[in-house]
C-alpha cells in the first residue's frame, strides 16, 4: 500500500502547530465552507428510536432524490442503478472488484488522485499510468499513448473530470476519443465526476453516463462530500446502466451490510433546496482560483496552469525535490507566525520522478489566508534557495 502524498507529512504539521506556527493547510481538499444548514438540521432532528442497517444498496429515498439531480445533467439513472457506498473511496473500489480480476490492468492519466493506487492494491489490479504534462496545461494524453499501454489484461480506463489533482476539465472531443477508444477495445470506462459542480469555463458539463454507443460500459463514481462540504458523512455514490456489473458490485456492498445511515440522512436533506446554497459555494471557489491562481503565477519561479475545475492545481516549484521542501516549510520554516502544508505531487505519478518539482495546492481556505500562503510560500522558496 502507497502512502498517501496528501497525508504523509501530518506528523511535521502536528509538530509545527505544538510549537505555536499557525499552518495552512492546502495540501487536503477539505472545504471549509459551512455545510448547509437545512442537512445539520436533519441531523440533529433524527426521530427515530433505533439506529439500524439500511439496505444494502442503501436508502431507496436517497436514491430516488439523487436520480433527480442527475436529470440536471442530462444523466438518466433508475434508483435501482446505483449503490450507496462509503464514500467515493468505496465507490470506486467496488467497481474495482466488479469489474476486474486480481492481475487485471486499468489505464489513468498521470497525475492523478494518489488513492487511486491505493484501491487497486486493495483489489489485486495494477495501474498503468499515460502522462499529461504540466507544459502542456494537462491535456488528454494522445490516443497512441493510450493504445501503448493496452494489453490483453487491460479492463478499464479512468478518469477524474474535473480533474483532481489538476483541476483540468476535459473537453468535448477528449470525451469522444476515449469513448472510441473504450469502444474499439469493449473497456469499462469509470469516471469519476465528484466535482461536477466546480465548473468554471461557463460551459454545461459533460458527463461520461452521456457518451452514445457505450452506455454499458460506463461507471459513474461519485459523492456528496465537496459539493455540500460533507466530506465527514461518508457518502459516496457507484452506478452504471450495466446490469451484471450492479450485481456484482451489490454482493460486495452486502458483505459491508450497509452504507453509513446517519450519512445518508444528511445527503438526502441536502440534494433539495439547496440551490441558492451551491451558487454561493461556486461563486466563492471561482473567485478564490482567480485570485490564487494569479498569485501563485507572479511567484518567481513558480509556474502553475489555470484550472478550469474543481479545487486544485498542481504548480512546479523552482526546487529540486519538492517533497523535500514541503517537509522543511514544517519543521525549519515560518513567515510571522505561519507556514503552508502542500502535498508533494511525486505521489500523484506513476512515476515519482515526473512530479519531483511539483506540489498539488487546493485552494479551499478563505482569501485572506490564500494571501498569507501565497506570502509564505514567497518567502520559504526564497529562503530554501538561498
Amino acid at each position: 500500500m502507497p502512502a498517501s502524498p496528501i497525508r504523509k507529512l501530518v506528523p511535521f504539521a502536528d509538530a509545527a502547530k505544538a510549537r505555536g506556527i499557525k499552518v495552512l493547510h492546502l495540501n487536503i481538499g477539505q472545504p471549509d465552507l459551512p455545510t448547509p444548514q437545512k442537512a445539520l438540521d436533519a441531523l440533529k432532528h433524527i426521530d427515530r428510536k433505533t439506529l439500524e442497517y439500511t439496505h444494502s444498496q442503501g436508502m431507496l429515498s436517497l436514491r430516488e432524490k439523487l436520480a433527480g439531480y442527475y436529470k440536471k445533467y442530462d444523466v438518466a439513472l433508475d434508483p435501482d442503478e446505483m449503490i450507496i457506498t462509503d464514500g467515493g473511496s468505496e465507490a470506486l473500489l467496488l467497481a474495482f472488484l466488479a469489474c476486474m480480476d486480481e492481475r487485471d490492468e486499468v489505464i489513468t492519466v498521470e497525475p492523478g488522485y494518489a488513492n487511486y493506487h491505493g484501491f487497486a492494491a486493495m483489489a489485486g489490479i495494477t495501474v498503468k499510468t499515460v502522462t499529461s504534462r504540466i507544459e502542456d496545461g494537462f491535456v488528454l494524453p494522445p490516443v497512441e499513448a493510450f493504445e501503448a499501454a493496452i494489453t490483453p489484461r487491460t479492463k478499464a480506463i479512468l478518469i477524474c473530470n474535473p480533474n483532481n489533482p489538476t483541476g483540468y476539465l476535459y473537453t468535448e472531443d477528449e470525451l469522444l476519443r476515449l469513448r472510441d477508444i473504450v469502444k474499439k477495445h469493449d473497456l469499462f470506462l469509470l469516471s469519476d465526476e465528484v466535482y461536477r459542480e466546480f465548473v468554471y469555463n461557463g460551459q454545461p458539463y459533460r458527463s461520461a453516463m452521456t457518451l452514445e454507443g457505450i452506455e454499458n460500459n460506463v461507471i459513474l463514481i461519485d459523492s456528496v462530500s465537496k459539493r455540500y462540504s460533507e466530506c465527514g458523512i461518508r457518502v459516496g455514490v457507484v452506478a452504471s446502466h450495466n446490469k451484471e456489473v450492479m450485481e456484482m458490485a451489490l454482493k460486495f456492498g452486502q458483505s459491508r451490510l450497509c452504507p453509513p445511515l446517519l450519512g445518508q440522512i444528511v445527503a438526502e436533506a441536502s440534494i433539495e433546496g439547496t440551490e441558492e446554497y451551491s451558487k454561493a459555494c461556486f461563486d466563492e471557489y471561482k473567485a478564490r482560483r482567480d485570485f490564487f491562481i494569479d498569485g501563485l503565477n507572479k511567484i518567481p519561479g513558480v509556474y502553475s496552469p489555470v484550472p478550469e475545475g474543481a479545487f486544485y492545481t498542481v504548480a512546479s516549484l523552482p526546487v529540486d525535490d519538492a517533497e523535500a521542501f514541503c517537509q522543511w516549510c514544517l519543521t525549519d520554516f515560518s513567515y510571522e507566525g505561519y507556514t503552508i502544508m502542500m502535498a508533494p505531487a511525486a505521489g500523484f505519478y506513476g512515476n515519482p520522478e515526473l512530479g519531483r518539482r511539483q506540489v498539488r495546492l487546493a485552494y479551499v481556505i478563505c482569501k485572506e489566508e490564500l494571501a498569507i500562503a501565497l506570502k509564505v510560500l514567497e518567502h520559504a522558496l526564497a529562503a530554501y534557495n538561498a
